[in-house]
């Protein structure tokens, strides 16, 4: 199941278990908040009510941005100010949207169900794979370029259909 939640004036996009890192907020790290403006929640292509659903995080850390610096200048006035900002954020992971819970390992239990249903998907590809005739690779550029002949003594002109004359044809 995903939501999308706006907090400090930004949207984010999230899942039970994904770590994202948004602007301060208040609290230490291990204290459990809710996100309660919640904008968008469904699980694939189907939607579900916003209405009351809120979204739990854990905040794992109090951290900095990286440093952007402020310079000003102008011109033959002998005028320049330099600062330095480094933003406040909070990094956040979501522990559960409404009443569905983060699953401990969910990236392991995908591994090991893909496997399971390979061998299935690959006895029913195969027919499928033998019908389609098969296609001829294509040349690349490089390739076409090497294999050009190259112009001769007695070849015919590309500006004329005649054959260019050496110098001893012409004496």
């Amino acid at each position: 199941m995903f939501a999308v939640v706006r907090t400090g004036g930004k949207q984010y996009r999230v899942a039970a278990g994904d770590k994202i890192v948004v602007e301060k907020l208040a609290g230490e790290a291990g204290d459990t908040i809710t996100l309660g403006d919640v904008l968008l929640a469904g699980e694939g292509s189907e939607l579900r009510a916003t209405d009351g659903l809120t979204v739990s995080a854990e905040i794992i850390a109090q951290a900095k941005g990286e440093k952007v610096i402020v310079f000003k200048k102008r011109r033959r006035h002998n005028y320049r100010r330099k600062k330095g900002h480094r933003q406040q954020h909070t990094i956040l992971r979501i522990v559960g949207i409404g009443d569905q819970k983060a699953a401990a390992k969910p990236k392991a239990a995908k591994k090991a169900a893909a496997p399971a249903e390979a061998p299935a998907a690959a006895e029913t590809a195969a027919p499928v794979a033998a019908e389609a005739p098969a296609k001829k690779p294509r040349a690349k550029k490089a390739d076409a370029k090497a294999q050009a002949p190259l112009k001769t003594e007695g070849a015919e002109s590309p500006m004329t259909d005649t054959p260019v004359a050496s110098k001893s044809d012409s004496e």
